[in-house]
């Protein structure tokens, strides 16, 4: 049985180190980390990653349920696939194990929780933005890529992905902003 440790951040200004400290103290042999929205699946490489190699009797460990995810379906499904190669999933806060048969209720309902959470925190977002505006204070959310210089690489001749890797972001991102540049 080998317990493997997953963390994650939402975005690039965050940091998962007090989670990988966590999650080696509680035995994890290997950590896979990512900084990538937990509102889906989508994008997250290393949590496939350690899905896909998982052994009977291995243990999936995270720091809290909403770095597995914030949509109930979601959790679910990963736990699923966890239970399909015969691995357990534990939260450590609340501690929440699918060793037991109840562990599998209340992943539900912290699933469920997680995602009300979620649309509420859209919700207050979105409110506090149109209050902004009505003030005539909004300014926009502050620009994590550099959009002039994916466009001079691009000009310059440079393919998506070494621009990518000088612009420090994803290809994807790369793909976007160059679909809105006029042909």
């Amino acid at each position: 049985m080998t317990k493997i440790g997953y963390a994650r951040v939402s975005t690039i200004d965050q940091d998962f180190e007090i989670q990988q400290q966590r999650l080696k103290a509680e035995g994890c042999v290997i950590v896979r980390a990512e900084k990538v929205s937990g509102a889906s699946r989508e994008g997250r490489t290393e949590l496939a990653t350690i899905i896909e190699f998982l052994r009977e009797g291995d243990e999936l460990i995270v720091t809290r349920l909403d770095r597995l995810g914030r949509d109930t379906r979601d959790v679910l499904n990963i736990v699923h696939d966890c239970e399909q190669r015969g691995a357990f999933v534990t939260v450590l806060d609340p501690h929440v194990s699918t060793r037991g048969d109840m562990g599998h209720v209340i992943l539900t309902v912290l699933g469920m929780v997680a995602q009300m959470e979620r649309r509420f925190i859209r919700e207050r977002q979105h409110e506090g933005i149109l209050r902004a505006k009505a003030a005539g204070i909004y300014k926009g959310g502050k620009a994590r890529i550099d959009h002039s210089l994916i466009r001079r690489l691009h000009r310059e001749g440079l393919g998506v992905s070494a621009i990518a890797t000088a612009a420090n972001c994803s290809r994807m991102q790369v793909y976007r902003i160059l679909g809105k540049l006029s042909p």
